[in-house]
């Protein structure tokens, strides 16, 4: 894998990293959805193309993270997240292009553990998976953890932690070069985009965006928005504003954690994370019978479902055009079939 370095557009000193991903991810129109939905123009940037066992908005901070896990001759790599993780699944499969053991922390209950979707394919790419039930792993991750790379260093290998969905400073860099790369996208072919939207399920990607509009030299950058898929929108804003300090603080990113503007738009999270509901997956199969686009049901199912709703609501209007950050998570749809009603 070729490593890469350099700067951006905005002077932001990026590490180094991984060249792992396929990019730079188309930015479509959608005249269909636009359409059906009667506002905005709606264009996706497609970071579901990023590639295949590895796509959606992950690897793009996979890059980053697993360079620095290199740097420092870790041998396996430990991170965590729910059953139909999509991070994980992507960090599974990084790991074995990259010849490093994967293990992975699960949360989820005996219930949950039949061998579908991502789950499936984090078998498939050899990792090692401890599951912990959801109770034990909200109240005692920590301890797991601490356990399992105490056994690695006794067995003489280096271990790497990946906090859920790369979600750090290291990871959201990854966002800070798709932000530069979107803007160029947009003056090249002289957009009227003044909003972007994506899913927010542990903070990073969001963050990423932030910092990368907070550096740029464009003049007018569009407005960034976060749609919640678990948690509520101050817990994503303490969240977001912690990785913009720690950008800044280790990597001198000139960004203001306490100034930047931090868009949630909250009330679409249903029961809870990657717990579907009826409107959204009617969404889901609108979207793809409307314009032949595959959205999932724990992230960008329910982020577009809020678009859809927002733009009625009238804060998307139909003379500002806006990006949907398609974030992947196909292979999620698999174990909501009966969800879907097919």
């Amino acid at each position: 894998m070729t490593p890469s370095t350099g700067t951006s557009e905005s002077n932001v000193n990026f590490p180094r990293r991984l060249d792992l991903s396929q990019t730079p991810t188309p930015l479509q129109i959608m005249p269909r959805l636009t359409a059906f939905v009667g506002g905005p123009k709606i264009w996706f940037k497609r970071d579901d193309l990023t590639g295949s066992a590895l796509a959606g908005n992950k690897i793009r901070k996979l890059e980053f993270s697993l360079a620095q896990a290199l740097d420092l001759q870790a041998k396996v790599i430990i991170t965590a997240g729910g059953i139909q993780s999509n991070h994980c699944r992507a960090t599974a499969f990084a790991c074995a292009q990259l010849g490093l053991k994967c293990h992975l922390i699960l949360r989820g209950g005996p219930g949950d553990t039949a061998a579908d979707g991502n789950l499936l394919l984090d078998h498939l790419a050899g990792a090692e998976i401890t599951f912990v039930p959801h109770e034990q792993y909200s109240t005692s991750r920590p301890e797991i953890l601490a356990g399992i790379q105490n056994d690695y260093e006794s067995m003489g290998l280096t271990s790497y932690w990946i906090p859920v969905g790369a979600s750090n400073a290291i990871g959201s860099f990854g966002y800070i070069r798709a932000f530069d790369e979107m803007m160029a996208q947009i003056v090249q072919d002289n957009l009227n985009i003044r909003h972007v939207v994506t899913a927010v399920g542990s903070g990073g990607t969001l963050a990423g965006l932030i910092a990368g509009r907070a550096c740029t030299s464009h003049a007018t950058p569009p407005k960034l928005w976060g749609v919640n898929v678990c948690n509520d929108a101050p817990f994503f804003e303490e969240e977001i504003r912690g990785i913009l300090h720690e950008l800044k603080e280790s990597y001198k990113v000139p960004v203001n954690a306490q100034t930047e503007e931090v868009n949630i738009i909250d009330g679409y999270v249903g029961e809870g994370y990657a717990i579907p509901y009826a409107a959204e997956m009617e969404t889901i199969r609108q979207v793809g019978q409307v314009e032949g686009q595959v959205l999932d049901p724990v992230y960008t199912g329910k982020a577009f479902h809020a678009l859809i709703e927002e733009c009625k609501a009238g804060r998307f209007t139909p003379d500002e055009d806006v990006v949907f950050i398609h974030t992947g998570g196909i292979y999620g749809l698999f174990p909501a079939r009966d969800q879907l009603g097919f």
